[in-house]
């Protein structure tokens, strides 16, 4: 029977992965606290990895050699099973390669590998896209982890923060039926830090499509708190669901849903990575656990 999960052990953090979507499940600090959202009725997903598109593209449908291939939000790495490729007690590696079914949807081959790694009190996330074919590869690639917010049940919201490592003014993104609209918009961002608050997603995500900083911190007053910090990734995305839903996502992403008046090839689309044959692009994210006393 083909292995369903893995939960891996360091010093003051344990973490469960699944074969199916290579998907974190589980983050518990080294007191016991589960960290992750559980999933439910608010929304399904726990941390989805988005692969070959980050968000929507027009219509749906990925144009390649003017022909058009039918693909939904955020691609399908998350609803394929991965393969594991290599595992101990403190990391594992799960890899998806391209198939007569991915390429009903992107016509490429490509190997995308995921590897999960713990130190103390960290977990490292690293993505290998690698382009198996004899043409360039056009491919995006994302991550969606989905905290719990708040942290601690007896704490409201807007408690909550993000404090960036560095002043972030630039004007930030957002969406409309899933498509990136053409004009930015004023940052809610003062200085470093966002307050949080459910009405910060009534217009869906929070997009930074040219962040100033490399981590951001999410924490309370007191309790849990969680410092996220990536490499290789060119924009941030920052989502609850419209109308309130008790988890934060904090999305490092290298490329963004299509511009609303984009319509062309999807090599062309901007943020996509355009790898050479037999080339590969690596890029990570890693989260710390912390607590405020």
């Amino acid at each position: 029977m083909e292995q369903d999960s893995l939960t891996l052990h360091g010093d003051g953090i344990s973490a469960t992965i699944v074969g199916q979507g290579a998907e974190l499940v589980s983050l518990r600090d080294g007191e016991g606290t589960e960290l992750l959202w559980q999933a439910g009725p608010a929304w399904r997903r726990q941390s989805p990895i988005l692969f070959p598109i980050v968000g929507r593209l027009k219509d749906d449908q990925l144009r390649h050699g003017g022909q058009n291939y039918p693909m939904t939000q955020h691609g399908f790495a998350r609803d394929r099973r991965f393969a594991w490729a290599e595992q101990g007690p403190s990391f594992c590696t799960l890899v998806l390669t391209d198939d007569a079914g991915t390429r009903a949807h992107y016509p490429f081959p490509f190997r995308l590998a995921v590897s999960y790694n713990l130190a103390p009190r960290q977990l490292g996330v690293t993505f290998e896209v690698t382009n198996t074919g004899d043409e360039v590869l056009p491919a995006s690639v994302g991550a969606h982890p989905a905290f719990n917010w708040p942290l601690l049940p007896e704490l409201a919201k807007e408690a909550y923060r993000l404090t960036f490592a560095d002043d972030e003014p630039a004007p930030i993104r957002r969406l409309k039926d899933g498509l990136l609209l053409p004009a930015p918009q004023p940052t809610p961002i003062r200085g470093k830090t966002l307050t949080l608050a459910e009405k910060l997603f009534d217009d869906d995500a929070v997009i930074l499509d040219r962040p100033a900083s490399t981590s951001v911190r999410y924490a309370a007053e007191r309790g849990p708190a969680i410092e996220m910090s990536w490499q290789g990734f060119n924009e941030l995305g920052i989502w609850s669901k419209p109308g309130g839903a008790p988890f934060l996502c904090i999305e490092p992403w290298h490329g963004t849903a299509s511009p609303i008046d984009f319509d062309g090839e999807f090599a062309d689309k901007p943020g996509v990575m355009l790898i050479e044959p037999g080339e590969k692009r690596t890029l990570t994210y890693r989260i710390l656990l912390d607590r405020e006393l």
